[in-house]
């Protein structure tokens, strides 16, 4: 009996061996390398406009997608005051006005990832206008904001002047991002790809200093320099974007009073056709010299600090009649691929977006729902007749210094769109007004940093060794099997 029990362990330590060996080979075999889930990569950029400033955080995977972020907003903030262009009389607030978004960003960004955070501040129309009058005090705010920036733990990489068609082109990669023409995620593929029909729209921006319009000309397009060039998500983008300054809404209004005033028979008092009947503005002449847009050079204007007193008459033809000599239509000739100023621009093509001071008027008006052209200039010439004991009571909400100024910005916005653009009745309907798409904002700052990921490398996907999961099955069977036979061994061993 002793030698069958001898007999009996000796085989059980043999195939002990053998398993142990199966065990080995197994989770030796076909081992793969596994890739770990993509971190998370941020970035935040300041719109410094003209009349206010905006902090956007975003986020993306690092291992991005044919070189190009798949990017979210994370986070939008509003600072509070002016533009950072208000303060050329006292540069430092310009950067303490920022601290309070700045403190609000860092805490959605993990601690650990706040250094490797690319921090950006673009300044737009503003600052272009300041730089042209003070180019000393423009510098000086970008210097106090630089030395804010550098006090908080990220990766500051400079605050600067953007031009014209860079905020052009960067709001047009904004839209058609959102509304996912360059790449969209396939629940069936499990991976982002090219819509097989992308339709690129056209982006429309109108801020308070200047205003935007880029899009993809239709067929070969000969004789244009004003081009941007893009590679998002693989492939190349040639838009044409131009950028007119002195032509935001904020600037517009000023140069049209400055006109009025100076084709006035009175020196005081002046007849005013987009203002409200019954309403006054006293303006002070002195504030015409602040803005090259109201060109301070002007022969016609007097250096008096005089006051003059604009006089509403809820005139609608003759508001529309007066925007019109805002525009140097004549410099086009009979050219229809021409805006004004002798501007070259190709036939417009497609759908288009209009967003900013755009949209934000036609929503006031209710005029955002896709009506025709027709019920548009119906229902502006209407609000234009209103008095402005009328609009003070329906509107009491409103900005009573916004209020009177709607008929102006209406007309302007169509004088712009009709007559320089050059939609027309068909047109009008592939225009959308619209401020948001899905959950983000539209403007620059998020084509900005799409396109600034294809200068941020990608991470390398984190790996780990892995295998087949029935070959890991397989292994872990054979040495449980292994260890429980080892266990009996050890058990028989001891009795002998």
């Amino acid at each position: 009996m002793f030698a069958n029990k001898k007999l009996f362990t000796t085989s059980l330590l043999g195939v002990l061996v053998t398993l142990s060996i199966i065990a080995l080979v197994l989770s030796l075999v076909k081992i793969e390398d596994v890739a770990l889930p993509p971190t998370v990569k941020y970035g935040m950029v300041f719109d410094a406009g003209s009349s206010h400033t905006s902090l956007f955080v975003y986020e993306w995977d690092s291992d991005k997608e044919n070189d190009t972020g798949v990017v979210s907003q994370t986070l939008s903030c509003d600072v509070q005051g002016p533009g950072i262009s208000s303060y050329a009389n006292n540069p430092p607030k310009a950067g303490d006005s920022l601290r309070e978004c700045l403190d609000k960003a860092l805490k959605v960004v993990p601690a650990e990832k706040q250094r490797d955070v690319p921090a950006y501040l673009g300044a737009t129309a503003g600052m272009r206008l300041l730089r042209l009058r003070n180019s000393s005090a423009a510098d000086q705010i970008l210097a106090e904001i630089t030395k804010t920036m550098q006090e908080y733990p990220v990766a500051f990489r400079g605050a600067r002047i953007i031009t014209g068609e860079e905020e052009g082109a960067y709001g047009w990669i904004t839209i058609n991002y959102l509304l996912e023409s360059f790449t969209k995620y396939s629940p069936k593929a499990h991976t982002w790809v090219r819509p097989e029909a992308a339709n690129i729209l056209g982006a429309l921006d109108l801020g308070g200093a200047s205003t935007q319009i880029s899009f993809i000309p239709k067929g070969s397009v000969i004789n244009w320099n004003e081009t941007s060039r893009f590679m998002l998500y693989g492939y190349n983008y040639n838009i044409y974007t131009h950028s007119y300054l002195c032509y935001g809404q904020n600037e517009m209004v000023k140069r049209l009073a400055k006109e009025l005033i100076l084709e006035s028979s009175s020196s005081t008092r002046v007849e005013h056709p987009c203002y409200p009947k019954d309403y006054s503005e006293i303006i002070s002449l002195s504030s015409f010299h602040t803005s090259p847009c109201t060109n301070a050079s002007d022969p016609r204007l007097s250096p008096s600090d005089r006051n003059v007193t604009l006089e509403g008459r809820g005139n609608a033809s003759g508001c529309l009649v007066a925007i019109r000599k805002l525009f140097n239509f004549s410099a086009c000739g009979q050219s229809q691929d021409c805006t004004f100023d002798g501007v070259y621009q190709p036939p417009i093509s497609g759908q288009f977006f209009a967003f900013s001071a755009f949209y934000y008027n036609f929503k006031f008006l209710n005029l955002t729902e896709g009506q025709s052209l027709a019920t548009v200039r119906e229902t502006i010439k209407r609000f234009c007749t209103r008095s402005w004991e009328d609009l003070s009571s329906s509107y009491p909400e409103e900005n009573p210094e916004r209020l009177p100024k709607y008929c102006a910005n209406a007309n302007y916005i169509l004088t712009l769109l009709l007559d320089a653009y050059k939609f027309n009745e068909s047109s009008w309907n592939n225009i959308v007004f619209q401020m948001k798409a899905g959950s983000a904002d539209v403007g620059w700052t998020l084509g900005y940093m799409l396109n600034l990921t294809n200068m941020i490398p990608a991470e390398a996907p984190g790996l780990l060794k892995g295998q087949a999961p029935s070959l890991w099955a397989a292994a872990i069977a054979f040495i449980t099997l292994t260890l429980a036979l080892g266990l009996v061994a050890l058990l028989l061993l001891l009795r002998v």
